[in-house]
């Protein structure tokens, strides 16, 4: 079961809000892992939406690309001997991104928010949102300094993924 916390702040229906779709990353997120940029991501969606004054951050419940906390951690053993990110989880038998963004289109929709400005990287989840009839009006680069530990994942991310950086 796909799960979610929408966190809300101030008038997200006038103007279409800046909208963060982030998926759960414990190593990340909470410990502070240097091997990807999802720490900063969060941080960096929280600031703007306190600076603007309003936006909408969806926290999903997808570690690891929608893999779960175990096999993220079998794809970081993985990782060590050599292969990429992507590589990883395919040959845990895994796709490289299980991933599915109906839920945040939902709890947009539920909110009555149908127009978004979405702070992303990843073109996936413009298009699912499109999709699902929430329209993204501006793609905000989610663009951060990462630890030189995440510059490999990235590279991964932006040539095998599709993600969209301004650098890297």
């Amino acid at each position: 079961m796909e799960e979610a916390v929408a966190l809300v702040m101030g008038d997200v229906k006038t103007v279409p809000p800046v909208v963060r779709v982030h998926s759960q990353c414990l190593t990340g997120d909470v410990f502070h892992s240097l091997r990807c940029d999802c720490r900063q991501q969060l941080e960096l969606s929280l600031s703007m939406i306190r600076d603007e004054g309003a936006g909408i951050l969806i926290y999903e419940q997808q570690e690891g690309r929608g893999i779960g906390l175990m096999a993220k951690l079998q794809a970081y053993e993985l990782q060590d001997a050599g292969l990429d990110t992507v590589e990883a989880n395919e040959r845990l038998g895994f796709k490289a991104d299980h991933r599915e963004f109906a839920l945040p289109a939902e709890i947009l929709k539920a909110l009555g928010v149908t127009r978004v400005r979405l702070l992303s990287n990843n073109p996936d989840k413009v298009e699912a949102l499109e999709k699902a009839g929430v329209k993204v009006v501006e793609r905000v680069p989610c663009v951060v300094t990462p630890s030189p530990h995440a510059e490999e994942y990235l590279k991964t991310k932006k040539e095998k993924l599709g993600h969209l950086f301004t650098s890297s």
